[in-house]
């Protein structure tokens, strides 16, 4: 199965069992927009609550808050957003449709990438264990070839994005010979800045409403409030202020499912340092947040920085954590050291003195800011993604599974009574009430009890918990693992220590300390 039809599956499956459905589906759909569904909402939810526990609960230099997504139009002008929130995009005349200039360059980059690796499984699986990976990379011609392109575009990028130079954009994807995914062909226009806001109108009545924008980030909310914060919170530098919102961006190239999306969630903390300290922060958090990533237990190796070769104009350095997702390697979470721009504009910009008495230098000062900001949908899709797996068993049966964290996981249990009689729903329903206080289960009763298992399965449900007639006797039930499939036979008394302890925040938690 290639990554592409894996891709295909995993969407499939995502609105088959009620995690991620297109919305307005009865109208026909509307264009990179998704409703969660009754198991897609219990996800997020929970991922939104393992980072916000490991940001407020971890650290006791953190709180939250939640700023409104109408904000003053003022605030864009200051953060920068009305004149440089921009995106450079290219049309192909024969498909109609629209890219980004430099995603294209980038996926050509990363065939090129391919291509190499490609060329060393090949050369692997040729020489045995008498193949030298390192001395093969440096002389074989082909190798040479790929790198050669991959890095001539690569540093045309950089230049010509730094440099604002459109039009040097559109040589480079001439040059590479890049095609349009949809026509084959490239027939390419000239490259355009587009700018990403939404903007609408606030009043009763449309002659005196004013411009206002929805927000296309939290993070200006967080700025505008550090001195309410600061003060009610009687906060000492460092520190930092966390959010989780919506956010919205008129996404021309929106694509592959909910990981770019015009109306989106974002979980952002900043963190404000003293001046001349944002890097060693920048280091700290730039650790700190991978280690949160790799607690999740889906292999270090689909994760990895990248730095940004083109940095905002608000920032001194910028890295990205990106996961391998079935399309490639892509960012989930940015970390940004945004020196003070943001809080030196506002306080330009509105008037207000915008600064920090530190008692331990006896100096007033505008922070700096360590920003960390990650998408929850992307972060949903990262989860479905690791989780999936098509396993054939020993039986020669197969099966779709879900392995979602415990913690993540939308439902924690599922009671399931053998057959439907002699009692055993009554017991099932009594035990379904009484674990329903602490986690969300679910009780099952349809099918045979191997079509029960794998419904769950397919939902990420970690514990089935099977009420027999010996329970009846003994007062005992039949437990399955997940990912194991082991069963194993526990007092109901027992359940909720079991149960609580592997779904619990503490295991992950216990990672990042």
């Amino acid at each position: 199965m290639t990554q592409e039809e894996l891709f295909k599956k995993l969407v499939a499956h995502s609105k088959e069992y009620g995690f991620i459905f297109p919305s307005s589906e009865i109208y026909d759909g509307l264009s990179a927009v998704y409703d969660y569904g009754q198991l897609g909402v219990e996800l997020k939810n929970n991922i939104k609550k393992y980072w916000w526990d490991a940001m407020t609960k971890l650290n006791d230099n953190i709180v939250g808050i939640d700023s409104a997504i109408f904000m003053h139009p003022r605030i864009w002008e200051a953060s920068g957003h009305v004149g440089a929130f921009n995106d450079p995009l290219i049309d192909n005349r024969d498909s109609k449709k629209r890219y980004r200039a430099d995603v294209l360059i980038e996926d050509f980059i990363a065939k090129q990438d391919e291509k190499i690796a490609k060329e060393v499984e090949k050369a692997r699986k040729r020489f045995g264990e008498a193949f030298d990976e390192a001395k093969f990379l440096e002389t074989n011609p082909r190798v040479a070839e790929h790198r050669a392109k991959r890095d001539a575009a690569h540093d045309r990028m950089v230049k010509a994005l730094n440099d604002n130079d459109l039009n040097e954009l559109r040589q480079i994807i001439v040059d590479s010979e890049i095609v349009c995914p949809i026509s084959g062909t490239r027939n390419w226009t000239e490259v355009r800045q587009f700018n990403l806001m939404f903007e609408t109108k606030m009043g009763s009545v449309s002659e005196g409403a004013n411009t206002i924008y929805l927000r296309p980030e939290t993070a200006q909310g967080i700025f505008v409030n550090f001195l309410n914060v600061q003060k009610t919170g009687r906060m000492k530098i460092p520190f930092g202020i966390a959010q989780i919102g919506k956010a919205f961006r008129n996404e021309i190239v929106a694509r592959q499912f909910i990981f770019r999306m015009r109306e989106f969630e974002q979980m952002e903390m900043q963190f404000f340092v003293r001046p001349g300290e944002e890097l060693k922060w920048f280091d700290h958090w730039r650790q700190t947040r991978m280690k949160w990533h790799r607690a999740l237990g889906f292999g270090d190796t689909h994760y990895r920085f990248h730095d940004h070769d083109k940095l905002a104009h608000y920032a001194n350095a910028a890295t990205d954590v990106e996961y391998e997702f079935p399309f490639g390697f892509k960012e989930v979470e940015g970390i940004h050291s945004r020196t003070d721009f943001d809080l030196g504009n506002h306080q330009k910009f509105s008037g207000k003195k915008i600064q920090y008495f530190d008692t331990e230098t006896g100096e007033s000062y505008v922070p700096y800011v360590v920003e960390t900001s990650i998408g929850v949908d992307r972060m949903v899709l990262q989860v479905l993604s690791a989780s999936y797996e098509e396993q054939k068993l020993d039986n020669g049966e197969s099966r779709t599974v879900m392995h979602i964290p415990a913690a993540l996981a939308p439902v924690k249990a599922a009671v399931l009574p053998l057959v439907k009689k002699d009692g055993l729903p009554e017991v099932a329903r009594e035990l379904m009430h009484s674990l329903k206080f602490d986690h969300n289960v679910q009780y099952d009763e349809k099918d045979s009890i191997g079509k029960r298992y794998r419904r769950q399965d397919a939902i990420g449900t970690p514990f089935c918990i099977t009420v027999d007639h010996q329970t009846l006797e003994d007062k005992t039930v039949t437990i399955r693992h997940r990912d194991s499939m082991e069963q194993q036979r526990v007092a109901i008394a027992d359940l909720p220590g079991i149960i609580g302890e592997e779904v619990s925040f503490r295991k992950l938690f216990a990672k990042l300390s």
